[in-house]
């Protein structure tokens, strides 16, 4: 099939219309990043001239600061946990709502999404783990005589981390969702119909070999957006939990990154520490990538 030659002015239209996003994304992310990595070299406070330190802020970071480890631990566990568990149920809740009628459809996908939008869902749960007898959970527990003493949800390390976990997880249903749903819902009726044909017998089968592999534009955009809100956690925590939280139980990098930025103003080491989460996420995309590359194979 013989290519299509594109003339000189429809050229650079094209790139008169992606100029825009182009240069905020060099200006906003590629160029900032940039800084980032160069600066974690360095000794900076935002008032002098950077000073070249070479290794010395990685060194501290993992030799000497005993709080980062503490939070690239806590951050791990929130990334295992939420980022799968999370893709998976915005997976599931979009294949569940996609087969509703549009009206019931859109009910129920706001009702859904919106705790990811909405900033002070954090209140809902304060009341809900509210660490007195009037909280949701203690008044039931006690009412119905399965503890005798309120139980201190959001400051007790025993239970602050499935706490968190969970407010994280009510929260993960946000863009990915709805790329979700959108996937679905764009899908080619007919492909069932030639599955049929070709043997597809089921609805597992069907969503192996013909949903997935058709969705796969959304499925990549979910990961990304999960693993990248996995890995961010932190301020949504701080008005349930408070920062930091008791004993640093959940103490992240985003925390740690915070600190030092812009409370303590060092802005080298906490490049450095920008450095490191930005390399976990990078690897954990990569990754991500190869799996959902192999689906429908």
């Amino acid at each position: 099939m013989k290519q299509k030659k594109y003339t000189k002015r429809q050229i650079l239209t094209g790139y008169a219309f992606i100029a825009p996003f182009l240069i905020a994304f060099i200006v906003f992310t590629v160029l900032p990043m940039i800084a980032s990595v160069v600066l974690s070299f360095t000794y900076f406070n935002g008032f002098t001239w950077p000073n070249f330190v070479g290794l010395s802020n990685y060194i501290k970071l993992f030799l000497k600061d005993e709080l980062f480890m503490k939070a690239i631990s806590n951050t791990l566990v929130f990334a295992l946990i939420t980022g799968p568990v999370g893709y998976f149920m915005s997976f599931v809740l979009a294949w569940i709502i996609s087969e509703f009628s549009p009206k019931i459809r859109a009910i129920l996908t706001l009702i859904f999404y919106a705790p990811s939008i909405c900033g002070g869902v954090f209140l809902v749960f304060t009341v809900i783990f509210s660490g007195d007898r009037y909280g949701w959970i203690n008044s039931f527990l006690l009412n119905n005589n399965i503890i005798y003493e309120p139980i201190q949800w959001t400051t007790d390390p025993t239970y602050m981390m499935y706490v968190a976990i969970l407010i994280i997880l009510w929260s993960s249903l946000g863009s990915s969702f709805l790329a979700f749903i959108a996937g679905f819902l764009n899908i080619d009726t007919t492909l069932y119909e030639a599955g049929a044909i070709d043997g597809v017998s089921n609805r597992w089968q069907e969503l192996w070999y013909i949903t997935l592999p058709s969705m796969k534009p959304q499925l990549l955009f979910g990961a990304v957006m999960s693993i990248t809100g996995s890995f961010g956690v932190g301020p949504i925590l701080d008005g349930v939990f408070g920062n930091p939280s008791t004993d640093y139980a959940l103490y992240t990098m985003v925390h740690e990154l915070q600190d030092y930025a812009n409370t303590r103003l060092e802005l080298g080491y906490a490049s450095a520490i920008a450095t490191v989460l930005f390399a976990i996420m990078l690897i954990a995309n990569s990754v991500i990538q190869k799996i959902i590359s192999k689906v429908g194979e």
